[in-house]
């Protein structure tokens, strides 16, 4: 059998990824009903071709409704911190003050297990393993959003040791993505 590459979420403090130096900084507040709202002023100076139809919103949305959701708990009180750089390529860093992402190797033996499946055929084991269900999942929940924040986010998705901060990045060549 040949060996396969499964990506997957990272942690490590040190990495580039949070190197904050030169990017933008917004705080926002923990409120749910904002979040389009939020993604929209960080993207209003983005460049056209690296918005992708919505798709960057889209993603962007996602990581920042995690950290209302499940890191501050939807309390209003806490501040979400936003890091931005939408000059070469679209990079974030989203930290919130929540307790951090604790079952992110449960999930990472989920994504291993189910494309593993993928890669063998086993369609029965990859449907049993559609969506990621963690202990605090509701009926909303289902880890296919961070199931295609992996593969967007082409340049690595790393969090800090207390897991509760995101550094992303998305590469560009001539205007298209990789």
């Amino acid at each position: 059998m040949k060996n396969i590459i499964i990506r997957k979420l990272i942690v490590d403090e040190n990495n580039e990824l949070f190197d904050a130096q030169g990017m933008k900084y917004l705080e926002f507040e923990s409120n749910f009903s904002r979040i389009r709202e939020y993604s929209a002023v960080i993207l209003e100076s983005c460049p056209q071709q690296f918005l992708e139809g919505g798709l960057l919103e889209q993603q962007l949305s996602e990581i920042i409704k995690n950290g209302i959701k499940h890191g501050n708990q939807n309390d209003v009180s806490k501040k979400l911190k936003v890091w931005y750089d939408l000059r070469n390529r679209v990079r974030f860093i989203i930290e919130d003050e929540g307790r951090g992402f604790a079952q992110l190797e449960a999930w990472n033996d989920f994504y291993r297990r189910r494309q593993e499946a993928l890669y063998n055929n086993d369609f029965d084991l990859f449907l049993q393993l559609a969506a990621y269900r963690g202990p605090h999942s509701d009926q909303f929940d289902g880890g296919s959003s961070l199931i295609a924040a992996l593969e967007f986010w082409n340049g690595g998705m790393v969090y800090n040791e207390a897991k509760n901060k995101v550094g992303v990045v998305r590469w560009f060549s001539n205007g298209s993505y990789q």
